[in-house]
């Protein structure tokens, strides 16, 4: 896979376990003349940001190589970037609209956010499965959306933290665990738990699945590996039975709807010590799973400064040439993310 260093700074290996055409490390000639194609393309609008070979390959495979589609759907996203968007509004808390790239750094620096919301609607990232990815885990049945405002926790709050988490996700975490497992990791396995999920609570439940499905599809693709749907009950089946034909199969071969037997199949995926005890595994985190936040992202040994940690955001748009290599001796610099690059030039590092 041809690489360019003004944007391709990865200190982490850049090469898909899994051999399939669009894929890192895996490409057609004709796949590397789109990735270039949509490159030049974005650099003649002024964009300067995100611009690295995985990045645009997510988008390329999200719009089947289509490279005036994948263009459309990047332009999207930078602008929702800029301006959050809720119910089709600008996203504002304490009346400032959310630019993204600037609450990354500075939302819940202190966990308190997360020590509050966890009470309402438990969603956290604890230790990675069988094939190195994260694990990501959602309590939708103890979703109270009445309680979080009564704690001054809007829908604002709650949207604005899931795009956060996204970004924490491909940087530093997906790059910390491809490290450690020496081999290009780009998505997570979900666990969605469905426990609790009745008819008193359906609406504000399958309401914020609703924005939260929109965000990942259209500004995160490519990210989901596993999910794992569980506690599902007859009322889901029938919600599942209507938006399954309308998802890419490719997608739907990645969920996995489950009832209340679903143990055998997580452990399946997922080692039971990185499991939590309630779910069928045997870890017990102190002070909890749902607020540990292990995971090889938290190891020195394998994570490193995201990019949003750096102070160097700056890049200046001129020609480069190609390289071809591994991503560790690609570029100079290290801590480019797998999502959202190390903007070039930054400073080595101080990573989904």
């Amino acid at each position: 896979m041809e690489l360019d260093p003004k944007y391709d700074h990865y200190d982490f290996p850049t090469t898909a376990p899994v051999k399939k055409p669009g894929h890192p490390g895996h490409l057609t000639d004709a796949q590397q003349a789109q990735v270039h194609q949509l490159r030049m393309m974005l650099e003649g609008e002024g964009y300067t940001k995100r611009l690295d070979t995985l990045t645009l390959l997510r988008f390329l495979r999200a719009r089947k190589f289509d490279v005036n589609l994948s263009k459309k759907m990047f332009v999207d996203c930078e602008k929702w970037r800029k301006s959050i968007l809720y119910a089709g509004q600008p996203l504002k808390i304490d009346g400032k609209t959310i630019n993204l790239d600037e609450q990354i750094g500075q939302w819940d620096k202190d966990g308190s956010f997360k020590k509050k919301v966890s009470k309402w609607y438990p969603q956290y990232y604890h230790k990675t499965d069988n094939d190195g990815r994260p694990v990501y885990i959602e309590q939708l049945g103890k979703i109270d959306i009445v309680a979080m405002k009564n704690e001054g926790i809007e829908y604002e709050h709650m949207l604005t933290n899931l795009a956060v988490e996204y970004e924490k996700m491909a940087d530093p975490r997906l790059p910390a665990c491809s490290r450690k497992a020496g081999q290009l990791l780009e998505t997570s396995c979900t666990i969605m738990d469905f426990n609790g999920v009745g008819f008193s609570n359906a609406r504000q439940v399958f309401g914020y699945i609703q924005e939260a499905s929109g965000m990942s599809q259209n500004y995160y693709p490519e990210r989901l590996g596993r999910m794992y749907l569980i506690n599902t009950n007859w009322l889901f089946t029938g919600v599942w039975r209507m938006v399954r034909p309308l998802l890419d199969p490719v997608t739907v071969e990645k969920i996995h709807v489950l009832g209340g037997n679903y143990q055998n199949d997580l452990l399946a995926q997922i080692p039971a010590e990185n499991l939590p005890k309630e779910f069928g595994g045997t870890c017990q985190c102190e002070g909890g799973c749902g607020l540990s936040n292990d995971g090889p992202w938290c190891d020195p040994e394998f994570t490193k400064p995201a990019w949003w940690e750096k102070n160097d955001t700056t890049i200046e748009n001129k020609e480069t040439e190609i390289s071809t290599g591994e991503g560790a001796t690609a570029a100079g610099t290290a801590g480019a993310t797998v999502t959202e690059v190390v903007e070039a030039e930054a400073p080595a590092p101080a990573a989904a």
